[in-house]
């Protein structure tokens, strides 16, 4: 029995436009920075926050209401916070480096989820999710590399969503929508670990290495009554997949590379310009997000002047790891 249709969410940008958002407010982080329009104003009680996990992790909260009381949700995407040293950014990556997970910080950070998503399955967006599926039994969403990679570390098969790419998913109280998207490319137009899989590993990995990258997606998260935002895990994507998304917020990635032609241009104007952009994967991904975020080496300055160039209307927020934001990705009083 098909159960009964929900009203459809708020068409594209009417909450981050107007009136409906209460009284504009300044962006309060030092690092956050508001380019070319006017602010965007915020609603009295958000029903959504996110907050920045470094990398292209995020943790979303939501509170969906019930006829008789608030629940209280947690949607995870790519949530690595265990940050170990593996020379990358000294320049002696090791990829025999072991994997590893720090179950307590992984608590303090990611809370209880219900739902995580993974881009894909290199270990900088993997690596916690095993734990936190056993620990927690969140819906895992992902690839089938994903799947598979989950499996040979004893995460339960009823668990595991494997999706491809145009997948809408339905989970009362927000929407998410799954895009094809593409991985990063470096100096050499290739990337580290390529690979899929189509069966479990006969061991369960124990190097960096040993994770490939399994195809790559995005995902668009939509609550009811908020603005959507889009959470993309590298710096590449489908152009063909990624039109008509039309997110109001996109949570993008940095390009490591000059490979990808057009890369930032080309990205805005499939997803239409979103309201609010926000780079993502910049971050020295190997220190403590006990630290401030540091963008060693990385193409943080140049992706925000052609953010700016190509998008003149968006607002840029720079995000760091202590800032809790609204469903505007605003700083939370």
């Amino acid at each position: 029995m098909d159960s009964p249709a929900r009203p459809l969410s708020p068409g594209r940008r009417t909450l981050l436009r107007g009136a409906a958002l209460g009284a504009a407010v300044p962006l309060v982080p030092a690092t956050a920075s508001a380019e070319g329009r006017a602010p965007a104003r915020r609603r009295a009680s958000a029903p959504v926050s996110y907050r920045w996990l470094g990398t292209s992790g995020w943790r979303i909260d939501l509170r969906t209401k019930k006829p008789t009381k608030t629940k209280h949700r947690t949607v995870l995407v790519d949530p690595y916070v265990t940050r170990f040293d593996t020379g990358l950014f000294t320049g002696s990556f090791d990829p025999g480096t072991r994997l590893r997970t720090d179950e307590a910080l992984v608590r303090e950070h990611a809370g209880t989820p219900e739902v995580i998503c993974v881009t894909h399955t290199h270990w900088d967006h993997l690596n916690d999710v095993p734990q936190l599926a056993r620990s927690t039994g969140a819906r895992v969403i992902g690839t089938e590399t994903t799947y598979h990679v989950l499996r040979s570390f004893g995460v339960d098969a009823g668990q595991i969503s494997v999706v491809r790419g145009g997948e809408v998913l339905d989970f009362d109280g927000y929407v998410i929508e799954v895009a094809s998207s593409r991985h990063s490319r470096g100096g050499s137009y290739s990337y580290f670990a390529p690979g899929t899989l189509h069966a479990p590993p006969a061991a369960a990995p124990r190097t960096v290495a040993d994770l490939p990258e399994g195809d790559t997606l995005a995902f668009k998260v939509t609550p009811d009554g908020a603005p959507s935002a889009l959470f993309m895990g590298a710096s590449d994507f489908d152009e063909r997949s990624f039109r008509g998304l039309e997110p109001d917020i996109a949570m993008v990635a940095v390009a490591s590379s000059a490979s990808t032609y057009r890369y930032v241009p080309r990205l805005l104007d499939a997803l239409g310009r979103p309201d609010v952009i926000v780079p993502v994967h910049w971050d020295n991904f190997e220190r403590p997000l006990s630290d401030p975020p540091r963008k060693d080496g990385t193409g943080l300055d140049d992706f925000l002047a052609q953010a700016r160039a190509a998008s003149p209307r968006s607002r840029l927020v720079v995000p760091d790891y202590a800032t809790v934001y609204g469903a505007d990705l605003r700083r939370n009083p």
